[in-house]
């Protein structure tokens, strides 16, 4: 399999295990398609053409022409300058690296990374909030993150793959979609009486059990093991944080327990004054999980080599 074989089998399964649904994120590049014919000829010249296959702006093949054959790659949840370095330092010592894969973004799909929040919007009337509050309260979280992120030096680790030569790629919302559709419908089966209950389940996962040995296991954020876990929100994907003002919506709807990779203290605050359950399960111990689920599929017959915080599980 070469990079681009490997990246385009990766967005599919990204879209397989989209929360929205296909449907949606067909509708969705159809409408990104729209908007790219309707451009001036001046304009299109600066328009990501990738968008019009990928509907997730933080996952793209960062360095390489895509044709380089892979059977060997470092994986790393952070891949920056100093991964890249050891990746080169690595391959000096004899190590075959054919590819460096990161999971969080690194250049283009860093600075657009609030491109992707938008599907949260879908996500959210999937659980009760009505589409119009759910598009409005995220346009304003989406423009908070795009001026968080504009002086950003976005592109450090991506000139440094250049100069080393190393092909580079990152995977992050199709790996989250993974394990927010995971464990959605893990939860949605097995039917947890209370926020207890979603502790243990999550503790049967080898990720999960691997981040509880390293302090970073899953925690009760708001509530108690004896609460009632009601109806369970898996709240994992769409780039990051949304909307903190979303909370007294889906608190109005019928969930009662939000299971997230991690939130701010701000978010947290009002989760608590709705009186919604929150449970961390770790962040990248749910990192794993999403880019183990889609390795199964993915690198079956590649070796991988860890780094970063990543710990290949294979199921």
């Amino acid at each position: 399999m070469n990079l681009k074989e490997l990246y385009r089998k990766a967005i599919k399964i990204g879209i397989e295990n989209d929360p929205r649904g296909k449907k949606t994120v067909l509708l969705e590049l159809k409408k990104n398609k729209n908007k790219y014919e309707e451009l001036k000829k001046k304009e299109k010249e600066f328009f990501d053409k990738e968008s019009l296959k990928n509907p997730y702006a933080d996952s793209r093949i960062l360095n390489g022409s895509g044709n380089e054959t892979i059977k060997t790659v470092l994986v790393g949840i952070d891949i920056e300058v100093g991964e890249l370095i050891l990746a080169d330092t690595l391959r000096n010592r004899g190590k075959q690296i054919d590819a460096v894969i990161a999971h969080h973004p690194e250049g283009l799909p860093y600075a657009m990374l609030y491109d992707v929040m938008k599907m949260q919007a879908n996500i959210l009337s999937l659980h009760g909030v009505p589409i119009n509050v759910a598009e409005s309260l995220m346009e304003h979280r989406v423009k908070e993150v795009k001026r968080r992120l504009m002086p950003v030096n976005h592109t450090r680790a991506v000139d440094a793959a250049k100069l080393i030569g190393l092909p580079f790629m990152n995977l992050h919302t199709p790996a989250d979609n993974m394990v927010a559709t995971y464990l959605q419908r893990l939860f949605d089966k097995e039917k947890p009486y209370t926020m207890g209950d979603i502790i243990d389940i999550l503790m049967e996962i080898e990720e999960y059990k691997q981040a509880a040995m390293n302090a970073a296991g899953p925690n009760i954020l708001v509530g108690s093991k004896e609460r009632s876990a009601g109806k369970i929100f898996v709240d994992m994907t769409g780039g990051t944080e949304g909307s903190k003002d979303i909370f007294k919506m889906l608190s109005a709807s019928d969930i009662n327990t939000i299971v997230c990779m991690h939130l701010s203290e701000d978010h947290r605050k009002e989760a608590e004054k709705n009186h919604l359950n929150v449970i961390i399960a770790g962040h990248i111990a749910s990192d794993n999980l999403g880019l183990n689920l889609m390795f199964d599929r993915l690198l079956a017959d590649i070796n991988v080599i860890e780094c970063s915080g990543f710990r290949w599980v294979k199921r």
